[in-house]
């Protein structure tokens, strides 16, 4: 496939980071057994991931604006782009040694994203996407599922834990949605759980409180594999509300609508 210069600059920066994270996540799993645990390690590497990713970006675009995990928002003189970035999403899996967690850079033009990468370095996956050109895992073009009734499909979420969201209000959804698929998967890190969509693993998915720099790089992922990503209101304004629902049109729709069942 042919990749813009500006989608190169993303994957290499991507890779480069997630070089890094793999590195240390065997470092990671060597530590399980300390009493101290890899804790702090894992923070380190994080950090290290995340200057990776800016260095390589502000290298190649030194005027775009960045908004991070870890150092926040830093401004630059172009105000019309602005790279989303989420060096290690998928933190506590790495904390456990489980491997599934991605390096995560979107591209903001004018408030709307135009391109993502998603690189997940303990499986070899790079999932990229562009406005009008596709998206692609390590080369081959996705499609989101063809699947169309609930009953067939299996759901993608994300689980509020300690000290995190409305575990009442997750609750009832969780009810309405297990009474109606095939099975549902929370993965632990949402930026893959997107790029698993868009390439029709998950037939949809849904998570509130969501940050920019978790669903950026998804959201183009799965409209350029053909699927529909919208908030709670079936609208297309899904960071500011960070509450997503996607899948193919019609699971998306139905997914939509079961969430939003009455009491």
């Amino acid at each position: 496939m042919a990749r813009s210069a500006i989608l190169n600059v993303m994957v290499q920066a991507a890779m480069k980071a997630g070089r890094s994270l793999a590195r240390d996540f065997g470092e990671v799993q060597n530590l399980q057994v300390s009493l101290k645990g890899p804790g702090d390690y894992v923070s380190q590497a994080d950090k290290k991931a995340e200057e990776i990713v800016y260095t390589e970006l502000r290298r190649a675009r030194p005027d775009y604006s960045f908004l991070m995990e870890e150092s926040g928002v830093v401004e630059g003189s172009d105000s019309q782009h602005r790279w989303l970035v989420d060096p290690l999403d998928g933190t506590t899996n790495f904390l456990h040694g489980i491997p599934i967690f991605a390096v995560s850079i979107a591209l903001e033009r004018q408030g709307q994203i135009v391109a993502g990468v998603i690189f997940n370095p303990a499986m070899d996956e790079l999932y990229t996407a562009e406005r009008g050109g596709g998206a692609f895992l390590n080369d081959r073009r996705l499609r989101v599922s063809g699947r169309s009734k609930l009953v067939d499909s299996v759901i993608g979420t994300g689980v509020p834990h300690l000290g995190r969201g409305d575990h009442g209000n997750y609750l009832l959804q969780m009810r309405n949605v297990m009474a109606e698929v095939s099975g549902i998967r929370r993965m632990g890190a949402a930026a893959l759980d997107l790029a698993y969509v868009a390439a029709g693993r998950l037939d949809g998915f849904w998570e509130e409180g969501l940050s920019p720099w978790d669903i950026g790089a998804g959201i183009i992922m799965i409209r350029e594999a053909g699927g529909f990503v919208t908030n709670l209101d079936g609208e297309q304004d899904v960071i500011e509300s960070k509450v997503i629902v996607a899948g193919n049109e019609a699971i998306q729709r139905a997914l939509l609508k079961t969430l939003k069942k009455p009491v």
